[in-house]
């Protein structure tokens, strides 16, 4: 992983950089002010793949923010029906990531990877409710030591059209472990058994690796918010 300015930047953000870099020499050639915008272009890239390090809360039960962005919706619905967890309505924690947010996702909590699915689908607006059923998906299902599943998507949007997930089945995960990125704008699903208390409303921030989002097992209500 490389270092720029004591920001670590993933590998996969090199190639963009690099061209970013060579776009501007030659907006350079042209005119300074074009040259300039260019210079703002590879800082923005540079930034957006950064790898920041996450101090991640541990806990038996807590189920940690997988990505940075804003808490979109929490809603009741079924899974995707590809993973193979029935239709029985589960909480759906839905967090949207902006070209601003750092694009890198962190495992929610320990366990095991017992699927991992891709659905190629359409590239619709990632702040969408619809987006979770039409858009391009990654998902991870893992066990905890308690053989519950829990399940978190990945989700493709306008602008994200790479997902990247580098673990497989069989693999375990610690939680904020890194597992993956989505480029460019995109969202992330976290489906929960509903013997769980939500921690989070939507409009808040969330911090990959680091917020607490819901506690397994709790009976104690869902968390209420609202603006101020």
């Amino acid at each position: 992983m490389s270092t720029i300015s004591s920001i670590k930047i993933r590998p996969e953000g090199r190639p963009f950089i690099a061209i970013f870099i060579a776009i501007t020499f030659i907006l350079f050639t042209v005119t300074q002010w074009l040259g300039f915008i260019g210079l703002i272009l590879i800082v923005w890239c540079a930034y957006f793949f950064r790898d920041p390090d996450r101090v991640t809360p541990i806990e038996k039960g807590l189920i940690i923010s997988p990505a940075d962005g804003v808490i979109q919706t929490v809603t009741d619905t079924p899974p995707p029906p590809e993973l193979d967890m029935g239709d029985a309505p589960m909480y759906r924690i839905s967090i949207f990531m902006n070209v601003f947010d750092c694009h890198v996702n962190r495992s929610p909590i320990d366990g095991k990877i017992v699927k991992n699915s891709y659905r190629p689908g359409k590239f619709v607006n990632a702040s969408l409710d619809k987006a979770s059923e039409g858009n391009e998906r990654r998902s991870l299902v893992i066990k905890t030591e308690n053989d519950i599943e829990i399940a978190f998507v990945q989700i493709a949007g306008l602008i994200a059209r790479r997902i990247i997930c580098w673990k497989g089945e069989g693999q375990s995960l610690r939680t904020g472990e890194r597992y993956g990125m989505i480029r460019f704008g995109s969202r992330v699903d976290v489906y929960l058994p509903k013997k769980s208390q939500i921690l989070v409303i939507p409009g808040q921030r969330t911090t990959g690796g680091e917020t607490p989002i819901a506690k397994l097992g709790s009976r104690q209500k869902n968390r209420k918010g609202e603006w101020r």
